[in-house]
């Protein structure tokens, strides 16, 4: 066995002992991603909007934070790059803040545009995988099908999903998340 071996040995150990014995966390925060997302996919324009103001915030505290700096370090390579950034981050935190309805429909612009680049990404590694006849790879054909068509209904229903795709999205994740987690709990609760 290596040295490299022995190591990530140790860390899995090391993670593994950290997971049953902080099980209990680990279960509080997969319940409380599960009642937040359940939450979400129920009152998707909440979920929505808060998704908005929270991007509003960290773009607006980011660009804030690299004004800081930006001026602190003024004699530094790329100042005017770092300036133009920091600015930027403010002033799209301060529209998504000022209106995080046209923020939304902004956001929700994004997403369809993710989920188009990440469908055709999907479905031609999907092709590469078949063409090296490695196994499995209707799944990932699947997958891209599926951004493809996620995208195709959110676009198909603008402006009225631009109220609600974020919000079910982030929700329908934060369900299985914190599904994930509580199943990792309990199981490392049955190991200790």
């Amino acid at each position: 066995m290596t040295a490299q071996q022995s190591g990530i040995q140790d860390i899995q150990r090391a993670a593994s002992a950290a997971l049953r014995e902080h099980w209990v966390l680990f279960l509080v925060e997969g319940v409380v991603l599960l009642v937040l997302g359940a939450t979400a996919v129920v009152l998707p324009p909440i979920a929505t909007l808060a998704v908005t103001i929270l991007f509003g915030w960290l773009f607006l505290v980011s660009g804030i934070v690299g004004l800081i700096t930006t001026f602190w370090m003024r004699h530094a390579p790329g100042f005017w790059w770092s300036l133009i950034s920091a600015v930027l981050a403010l002033v799209v935190g301060g529209l998504l803040l000022a209106s995080p309805l046209v923020g939304a429909f902004s956001l929700t612009l994004l997403l369809i545009a993710f989920f188009i680049v990440e469908g055709a990404a999907s479905i031609m590694f999907a092709f590469d995988h078949r063409r090296e006849l490695s196994g499995q790879w209707g799944w990932m054909l699947a997958s891209g099908i599926i951004d493809l068509a996620l995208a195709l209904m959110i676009f198909a229903g603008l402006p009225s999903t631009a109220a609600w795709a974020l919000g079910l999205l982030v929700g329908i994740n934060m369900i299985f998340g914190g599904a994930a987690l509580i199943a990792m709990s309990l199981h490392a609760r049955k190991t200790s």
